[in-house]
């Protein structure tokens, strides 16, 4: 089941008197409980899709449906309660507020949302589980290194049962071991939460683990790669081929 399309997707900017066209024309699918992976050299137009998709930033042209709401038609409220409720972020640098606790973190998004956290505790201890850090949860981001605050982050994305969860580089400011570390959680949450994830990365490493990995270079999709299994020599070989 498709749980977010965009069909004909523009993103058109302004600089100095100057349009930028930014994405043109792309059309994606996500269907429900699938890893796709988003990549391409910088300026190709990823984390503008990534924006758009999430709802942090409106089309040009095209349209955006998410769970069967058309995003473009919705009121900034409503947008912004589509973003609370369906949509999970995870960002390259945790955003985490340095005051909470691991355990604050992740539960933010509800108190955002003016939820009572009594009926969510043991999700939230199941999240906590989940990524590792039951024995961290009292620990505030300075106690806690790159990998676990990247663990809080991803938690945090997960706590509002989302219909789906955008991540823009989740591993680009960790070193290679706890990347890989994240990148087994992000894998294993579309088993265990049957999650389903878009991911931006430059790392062909990082979209092996992804069912799909789209390429775009100057703003379109110039191809698709189904990975069944991590085949980074593949993906290596695609981007070869188109330059990126």
């Amino acid at each position: 089941m498709t749980i977010l399309s965009a069909i004909g997707l523009t993103k058109e900017y302004q600089m100095g008197g100057v349009t930028v066209t930014a994405l043109q024309g792309v059309d994606l699918a996500v269907n429900k409980g699938e890893f796709v992976a988003i990549m391409g050299p910088s300026g190709s137009g990823k984390s503008t899709l990534l924006h758009l998709l999430g709802g942090l930033d409106g089309a040009s042209a095209g349209e955006i449906t998410l769970g069967g709401q058309a995003l473009g038609r919705l009121s900034d409220d409503a947008i912004t309660r589509v973003r609370r409720r369906k949509i999970g972020f995870i960002f390259q640098f945790y955003n985490l507020l340095p005051t909470l606790t691991a355990e604050e973190n992740i539960a933010l998004p509800l108190l955002i949302d003016g939820q009572d956290l009594a009926p969510h505790r043991a999700k939230i201890a199941g999240l906590l589980e989940l990524v590792g850090l039951t024995d961290r949860r009292a620990h505030r981001p300075n106690q806690l290194s790159g990998g676990q605050q990247q663990r809080v982050a991803i938690a945090r994305a997960f706590v509002t049962a989302p219909e789906i969860v955008l991540a823009d580089e989740p591993t680009g400011n960790l070193d290679s071991r706890a990347g890989t570390a994240i990148l087994d959680l992000l894998r294993r949450s579309c088993g265990e939460l049957g999650a389903t994830i878009v991911m931006v990365t430059h790392d062909p490493r990082a979209a092996s683990y992804a069912d799909r990995v789209i390429f775009l270079k100057d703003g379109v999709v110039v191809r698709e790669l189904r990975t069944p299994e991590p085949n980074i020599p593949a993906i290596v070989e695609v981007m070869a081929s188109l330059e990126l």
